[in-house]
């Protein structure tokens, strides 16, 4: 099995393709009025409309996502916020530097998704990769930094500042 992309649908493709072609810096391909797609390293952004679902009789809903963060690694956070100059209700987070080292600016897309623009510090390239079976913080009770799934960057052992039980290492993103 090969993930191939994750699809927003909406009620205004070319609104939401703008939106991501100015957050991406590339032009979406349109093989149609319908559907658009960004592809590129990482994973495909998809975008379609409603009309491209009708037949799974309202199984999905545009603009009524509540649950997903669509995550962009960008080179320089407070820029690429300041390009898109969110105002309102569009900030979900400005440019903050969160307790595991990751800068990340959180805004709303035109449907009201969240758009996560991070990015990670080069001490976190060192960071190992988890394979299946891994512990992880979110495995075990410690919270003392001391598993193997901890994020190095966040424990006193790896130079990083303490992070308390309830801080949650996230190496996707923000």
């Amino acid at each position: 099995m090969s993930f191939t992309s994750i699809r927003i649908v909406t009620d205004d493709v070319d609104r939401l393709v703008a939106f991501y072609e100015r957050v991406t810096g590339r032009r979406a391909e349109r093989p149609s009025p319908v559907f658009a797609q960004f592809s590129g390293p990482g994973a495909n952004l998809a975008i379609a409309s409603v009309e491209t679902v009708a037949m799974l009789d309202g199984a999905l809903t545009a603009a009524a996502n509540r649950s997903v963060i669509v995550e962009f690694d960008v080179a320089d956070v407070d820029g690429a916020f300041a390009a898109l100059a969110p105002i309102g209700e569009d900030v979900v987070l400005a440019p903050t530097t969160m307790p595991w080292g990751n800068r990340s600016a959180l805004v709303r897309d035109p449907d009201g998704n969240v758009v996560n623009l991070f990015s990670t510090p080069a001490a976190h390239s060192a960071w190992p990769t988890r394979t299946p079976g891994d512990a992880h913080v979110a495995d075990t009770d410690s919270g003392r930094g001391d598993d193997p799934g901890r994020c190095p960057a966040a424990t006193p052992e790896a130079g990083g500042p303490p992070v308390s039980a309830e801080a949650r290492c996230d190496r996707s993103g923000g």
